[in-house]
């Protein structure tokens, strides 16, 4: 299945469920769809991308609502997919709408923390973090974890917050100032859990955590998403002109400080 039926499928599914509409935005502000649908669909083609063709086992880590390990699953993918809180009781209603499209039998998910998950070594061929790794603390002993999970050569696909971008940065000191890890009490396990709250980090950031904890950076794999914000992409009146006027930016200090997204790889 591509991206763009994916999306189409996916705005039908969102019309007759609102209470994903907060979460997606894609129905609640019609005025911002193009920057919206663009950022939705650069990421889930970077996954789609990178992760290997030949892939017997995807970790999704940190799932959410299951909407990138449903779509993996609908191109063959056999995918696991760990997700907490609010997100896990509305799986099973999005799994009846989507198999209406294809083979989503090889999606198997789970409530757990990513602490208390027990793989066995030389698992996965590929982990997903989709705004994932900015939530994990304490994040070195997260990544060890991931790197014991991954087979040898694995690959960790990363889809994260720009933590240089300006903008995301001053709007995210306004909502919970320097206080970057909290603690919640996850009533379902009854227990509490150390969170990232918002800590997106820099890529080399990123890059100097993963080469820490074992994995060799793909510094060719990095992508850098979403510079123009919602009026300006909304004067595009395809998708696929948006993205290609960002990709030809090749500004440095743009890049660095003033584009929203950052996606990269790195290999055990």
């Amino acid at each position: 299945m591509t991206v763009e039926t994916f999306f189409n499928l996916l705005l039908k599914e969102l019309q007759d469920n609102k209470q994903f509409w907060s979460y997606y935005k894609f129905l609640e502000s019609p005025d911002k769809i193009n920057f919206r649908k663009a950022y939705f669909c650069q990421r889930l083609e970077y996954i789609l991308n990178h992760v290997p063709t030949n892939a017997t086992k995807i970790w999704d880590c940190g799932c959410g609502y299951g909407t990138t390990a449903i779509f993996l699953a609908l191109n063959g993918f056999p995918v696991y997919g760990n997700t907490l809180e609010f997100y896990y009781e509305h799986i099973p209603k999005r799994l009846k709408y989507w198999q209406q499209f294809g083979d989503i039998s090889t999606f198997e998910y789970s409530y757990d923390n990513h602490f208390d998950l027990k793989f066995p070594s030389n698992t996965f061929d590929a982990v997903i973090a989709q705004d994932t790794l900015h939530h994990l603390e304490p994040i070195d002993e997260a990544l060890k974890i991931i790197f014991d999970a991954l087979k040898k050569d694995g690959i960790v696909v990363a889809i994260e917050e720009n933590g240089n971008n300006i903008l995301q940065n001053t709007k995210l000191y306004l909502q919970r100032g320097n206080k970057r890890i909290i603690t919640i009490q996850d009533e379902k396990l009854n227990k509490s859990i150390l969170l990232g709250n918002e800590n997106i980090r820099s890529i080399q950031h990123w890059k100097n955590l993963f080469t820490k904890n074992g994995f060799q950076f793909k510094n060719e794999n990095i992508e850098y998403i979403r510079y123009f914000l919602p009026a300006k992409a909304q004067q595009f009146d395809i998708i696929e002109s948006l993205v290609l006027k960002e990709k030809a930016i090749q500004n440095t200090f743009l890049k660095k400080y003033f584009f929203f997204g950052i996606n990269f790889t790195a290999n055990k």
